[in-house]
């Protein structure tokens, strides 16, 4: 069996490694693409071989499942929809720009029954896996504190505009860590303090930021702090797109997590650049390989629309922080 599933806008730069993966995927029925830029739409369609529909609607019609990879601002408006004509919805993170979104979101899936999750794909590499089962299996002892990156390059376009967005590299990539932290540790984040600027050319956006975190709850990191590093700070000629990083200190060792350590190194002589492929395992094809099987069984894999929100309070959070130097409170709002 497989999931008759589409892709809701191609406006977000992981949208064709979504597309890829749902092409080759045996769980996928890959039917379409909509967007509302009906160019960018039909060439993405009829490069992956599917149809393109010229509305959302239209596609909610046809299909189980679909990944939503519109602008941050437009999640709402494409998620909810989706949920209330009982379609299952795999969102791009961040879940939202606002917590007002999320909460409205959230609250649709539990209306419709429809499943909600969150694209943390981060939570999938073999690497960070396995970190979870040491730290959960008691291999550190007690952790005491944990550094996380997760650099890139300025991704230019929407991701600049700080109404589409919502932020810059810290809306756009401390989700990732603050989920990882979340599901490995088995903690909520209590406060946040952040230093946030723009240093690396991305025309005012922050681009360039560092998150302290202080932990509670679970029964492995109460009372641990936590730093992120979000910055979108690998520039022209860098030889790969960025990083994920994490080192977990606690009482008895520390482990040093570095999924994205398996590139094939190469020169290129006539450009004189170097470049680094990445040889692991597919962290989309697995995240969406558990969101299709969830969607087919009945049974929601991965990221909830909670963790989605929960990882938006702690952007949040940071901002608040940044605009004073000061501290802030996450506010859990559900």
């Amino acid at each position: 069996m497989s999931v008759r599933v589409g892709i809701v806008s191609f406006a977000h730069v992981h949208s064709p490694a979504y597309a890829g993966v749902l092409r080759d995927l045996a769980a996928a029925d890959f039917v379409g693409i909509t967007d509302e830029d009906a160019g960018r739409g039909a060439e993405a369609a009829e490069q992956f071989g599917v149809r393109f529909f010229d509305s959302a609607a239209s596609l909610y019609e046809e299909v189980e499942a679909v990944i939503v990879c519109s602008e941050n601002k437009h999640h709402a408006r494409d998620v909810i929809p989706a949920l209330a004509g009982g379609v299952h919805v795999l969102c791009e993170k961040p879940i939202s720009t606002t917590i007002e979104d999320a909460k409205a979101m959230i609250q649709a899936s539990e209306t419709s029954d429809s499943q909600l999750r969150t694209a943390f794909p981060v939570r999938y590499l073999p690497s960070i896996a396995r970190a979870r089962e040491l730290v959960r299996g008691g291999a550190l002892g007690r952790v005491l504190a944990v550094n996380g990156t997760n650099h890139g390059q300025i991704p230019g376009g929407w991701f600049l505009d700080p109404e589409l967005a919502g932020g810059g590299a810290v809306m756009d990539h401390t989700v990732h860590l603050a989920d990882v932290l979340r599901w490995m540790l088995d903690v909520e984040v209590r406060r946040v303090y952040a230093e946030v600027d723009s240093y690396f050319g991305a025309e005012g956006t922050d681009d360039a930021a560092i998150l302290t975190l202080e932990l509670e709850g679970g029964s492995f990191a109460d009372g641990a702090f936590a730093t992120i590093d979000p910055s979108w700070s690998r520039g022209d000629g860098y030889p790969t797109w960025g990083d994920v990083t994490l080192r977990i200190a606690g009482t008895s060792g520390v482990l040093d997590v570095d999924p994205f350590a398996q590139p094939l190194r190469t020169f290129d002589h006539e450009t004189g650049t170097p470049s680094w492929s990445y040889t692991g395992e597919d962290m989309n094809a697995l995240m969406l390989a558990d969101f299709l099987r969830g969607v087919e069984e009945g049974v929601p894999a991965g990221a909830s629309g909670l963790d989605g929100l929960r990882t938006l309070e702690i952007v949040l959070a940071a901002y608040r922080s940044g605009e004073d130097h000061k501290p802030k409170e996450v506010e859990r709002m559900l």
